[in-house]
């Protein structure tokens, strides 16, 4: 089956636990605005690759991958080509590789749905904690996410959530105690990854003629970062 594709990378290793092969899909129903990967943005771009041979290459790489590691389908927003990672999550499982799928939760159609039954592990990104700012930053819902989520919960699926995070936009003690109740409220959540805003994807808008949104915003402290994870790691009550 063939599928359209942005890019490969063989060895990640902030994609999912352990080492993995993370296949960048093309298409993306939102335009966050932190966005690293706007060459994924149209689901016309990429190159059409096929399935068949992906999983081919993907498997040179197994001895790499360990207990832990496998492949993770981003993007973009793989679920957009729901029935293409459908058909590839079935060729790695019958070798006996794990995907996870790193996903904004927006798309929900049956293909999608599919997706999330075979997957191994959900990296689900909860870009805000409140509808309005999932509007305004991300053209997103935070309700649909939580939909997502839901659903990876009811199928008994695994997740990570992970939220980017924005100086003076949603780095308040507030919204990461409603991303921790969030995380608190759903038993399939393993973990909480808060990311800092970078900004190494410059080079990449400047090329694509796109203005990017936040090049002015300040890139948060590593300070700052381990003050907020350690705020959602907490244990206290809310």
């Amino acid at each position: 089956m063939l599928g359209r594709i942005s890019s490969h990378q063989s060895m990640g290793t902030l994609d999912g636990p352990g080492v993995r092969y993370v296949l960048f899909l093309q298409g993306c129903p939102i335009r966050c605005c932190y966005c690293h990967n706007p060459e994924t943005w149209p689901l016309s771009g990429g190159s059409l690759e096929d399935s068949a041979e992906i999983a081919e290459k993907m498997l040179r790489y197994r001895s790499y991958f360990g207990a832990e590691g496998g492949v993770t389908l981003s993007g973009g927003e793989p679920l957009l080509q729901g029935e293409f990672c459908c058909d590839l999550m079935d060729r790695l499982a019958a070798e006996g590789i794990g995907t996870a799928l790193d996903t904004s939760g927006m798309v929900q159609d049956d293909w999608a749905m599919r997706a999330l039954e075979k997957c191994a592990l959900i990296l689900l990104d909860i870009k805000m904690t409140n509808e309005a700012d999932y509007e305004k930053y991300t053209r997103g819902s935070l309700q649909k996410a939580l939909d997502f989520l839901d659903a990876a919960e009811r199928l008994g699926k695994p997740a990570w959530l992970r939220q980017v995070i924005l100086p003076g936009i949603n780095d308040t003690e507030e919204s990461i105690l409603k991303l921790r109740r969030i995380a608190r409220e759903h038993r399939n959540v393993q973990r909480v990854e808060l990311l800092p805003l970078r900004k190494l994807c410059l080079e990449k808008y400047e090329s694509l003629g796109i203005p990017f949104p936040l090049k002015d915003s300040p890139t948060p402290t590593l300070a700052q970062m381990k003050t907020l994870q350690a705020l959602v790691d907490s244990e206290s009550e809310d």
